[in-house]
C-alpha cells in the first residue's frame, strides 16, 4: 500500500491527498508532517542518520524523528507510529514547541521539501531499535553538543530543518529545561 500525504494551504487547512513518494521533488506541494525531538531522563537528545536508501535527505543526521501523518490519523498517533516504524520505540510526555512552524528547504539531489510542520519535544519510555531501512545510526547527545554541530554544518551533515527549527527552539528556554536538564 502507497503511503498518502495530506496536502495544505498556508495555515495548516488540509486541501488534498497525494502519494508521498510521487509528490517529493523539485516542486513539492505544500503539506502536513511533524517532527519529534525525543530526549532521555538524562536529558541527552535522540539524533539520527536517515538511511541512505531514503528519497528524502539520505544519509543525513536530523532530530528523533520526522514524518507525516495519513489522512485522517491524529497527530500525536502519527509521531507514535513513526517512533514505532522507525525506531522501534516508544515515547511518552508529548509537548507541541512550535505549533506553526512552516518551512521549504533548498535542493538537496534534485528534492525540495515543502511542509507546514508542528514540532514536539517528547521523553523516551523505551530503549530504541532502529529499522535500517529508515536509519542508519543513531546516537543520544547533550542539547549543547547538537548545537554545536549543527552550527558548524556547512555540509549537509545535518538536515536543513533540524538546523532552522534549532534557532527557534533556543527562544523557548523553558521548555528546553524541561526536556534538557539545563
Amino acid at each position: 500500500m502507497r503511503e498518502k500525504i495530506v496536502l495544505v494551504k498556508e495555515g495548516g487547512a488540509h486541501i488534498g491527498i497525494a502519494d508521498k513518494l510521487a509528490s517529493h521533488h523539485a516542486n513539492t506541494p505544500l503539506h502536513l508532517a511533524f517532527s519529534c525531538y525525543v530526549f532521555n531522563d538524562d536529558g541527552q537528545l535522540l539524533v539520527t542518520q536517515r538511511a541512505k536508501s531514503k528519497k528524502v535527505w539520505p544519509g543525513v543526521w536530523t532530530n528523533s524523528v520526522c514524518g507525516h501523518p495519513a489522512p485522517g490519523e491524529e497527530m500525536l498517533d502519527a509521531i507514535k507510529r513513526r517512533l514505532d516504524y522507525e525506531l522501534g520505540m516508544q515515547a511518552d510526555g508529548f509537548t507541541v514547541v512550535l505549533p506553526d512552524y512552516r518551512y521549504k528547504t533548498p535542493p538537496f539531489k534534485g528534492i525540495i521539501e515543502n511542509e507546514f510542520c508542528p514540532v514536539y519535544f517528547a521523553r523516551a519510555i523505551s530503549d530504541v531499535g532502529p529499522n535500517p531501512e529508515e536509519v542508519e545510526d543513531y546516537k543520544w547527545v547533550s542539547w549543547d553538543l547538537y548545537r554545536a554541530a549543527i552550527n558548524e554544518d556547512a555540509k549537509n551533515k545535518y538536515s536543513w530543518w533540524c538546523k532552522d527549527q534549532a534557532k527557534l527552539l533556543v527562544e523557548k528556554p523553558d521548555i528546553l529545561k524541561q526536556y534538557t536538564k539545563l
